[in-house]
């Protein structure tokens, strides 16, 4: 078998952000490994990948390409904290593990982080028999590992879910699940584009199948995921509908699919005459969810739109639009394949007709300045009062 090329890691300021450069010789393999990330992009101008410069993507490089091929770190200034050395039993003990949450139906990609949670944590406390293990320990390994290496709030919960089905699969521990607490969320609001603007990212897509992908992405709200997984045979055009099968939380749903989209989806299809997937790579099977973030960046930088989209803004605006036009909450939650009201109700706080009809204080109170001077010239902000 040829040998693989080796990965370079290196370490750049690129978009006013510490980056983590991944460079190899071009192999298809090693890039199918690396987009499986989702974190990883393409810098034409660096001509290599990148992804945020942090210990845990780090990691995530290192294990990912571990006995695949090498991985040269020699230019990496910050090195791991601990590397893990673990023992036969505590990799068959992982490996069950694993073996166990898929037994349970979780995701691959949840598996895996899961996984790579619990061996961390596993070898943290190598020293230290499982049996002895407390939320003292668990405590420390937050202090040590993710606070040091910067993990995200997001990442450290996803750890204590890990820990908690842990407990479950291994109940020999003195770790009290009941005292495990994750951090609260950060509760940041979507990112939202005008209708306008919208049109006129479309507007400025030429290539016609990133212009089918970037409209059908708005108009049906999805996710990049349920887009690159979407089939020919979930379209149903006499109905106006689309099936998006398996989505997030395994869930099926329809959406409508709008008229305005019908004839670019007819001039696309005929065109490209896809086989099996609504949109096909060079060489068939799935499209690269990281080629349509790159060309809706191209195509943004085109409508002059400063901001940062993705296609997740897609679909924040679409909900946002939604509710702005009237549309229930409750009908808005099914749309967009979320399982609890809550998570919909957060497109409550970025409502323009909503913020638009609220008076502003300062209005109010020139208003009142004005109406007790009549005789007087109104008063203005930009005058002395």
């Amino acid at each position: 078998m040829k040998k693989l090329p080796t990965i370079f890691l290196e370490q750049k300021n690129y978009k006013n952000n510490p980056q983590l450069l991944v460079k190899f010789d071009y192999n298809n393999n090693l890039i199918n490994l690396l987009r499986k990330t989702q974190k990883a992009s393409w810098s034409r101008r660096l001509q290599s990948w990148y992804l945020k410069d942090t210990e845990e993507n780090l990691a995530l490089i290192i294990e990912i390409f571990k006995g695949v091929t090498t991985v040269d770190i020699s230019k990496i200034q910050k090195k791991p904290l601990f590397r893990r050395n673990l023992t036969e039993d505590e990799k068959l003990l992982l490996n069950n593990f694993y073996s166990f949450l898929r037994g349970k139906r979780y995701s691959k990609s949840t598996m895996q982080t899961y996984t790579f949670f619990i061996a961390d944590f596993v070898n943290f406390h190598t020293d230290k028999n499982l049996e002895e293990l407390t939320n003292r320990d668990v405590e420390l390994f937050i202090e040590k590992v993710f606070i040091e290496r910067s993990y995200s709030i997001s990442s450290q919960r996803q750890f204590i879910s890990a820990l908690k089905l842990f407990i479950l699969f291994y109940p020999n521990t003195k770790i009290n699940d009941l005292a495990l607490e994750r951090p609260k969320k950060s509760r940041k609001l979507p990112s939202v584009l005008s209708q306008e603007e919208v049109l006129n990212i479309i507007s400025a897509t030429q290539n016609l199948k990133h212009r089918a992908i970037i409209a059908l992405i708005y108009s049906c709200g999805l996710r990049i995921s349920e887009l690159v997984n979407l089939e020919l045979r979930d379209f149903y055009i006499e109905r106006k509908q689309l099936i998006v099968k398996n989505g997030k939380g395994r869930k099926d749903r329809y959406v409508s699919l709008a008229d305005s989209f019908l004839p670019i989806l007819s001039n696309y299809y005929y065109s490209y005459k896809p086989t099996t997937y609504f949109v096909e790579g060079k060489n068939g099977g799935k499209y690269s969810t990281e080629s349509v973030r790159q060309f809706l960046r191209r195509s943004c930088e085109r409508a002059k739109i400063k901001k940062i989209v993705t296609p997740h803004t897609l679909r924040h605006s679409y909900a946002t639009h939604l509710l702005e036009n009237g549309v229930d909450i409750r009908y808005i939650q099914s749309l967009l394949g979320h399982s609890r009201p809550e998570t919909t109700m957060i497109y409550t706080h970025v409502k323009r007709k909503d913020l638009m009809n609220i008076q502003n204080p300062l209005d109010i109170a020139l208003q009142k300045l004005n109406k007790v001077n009549k005789q007087n010239e109104n008063v203005l902000l930009s005058r002395n009062i």
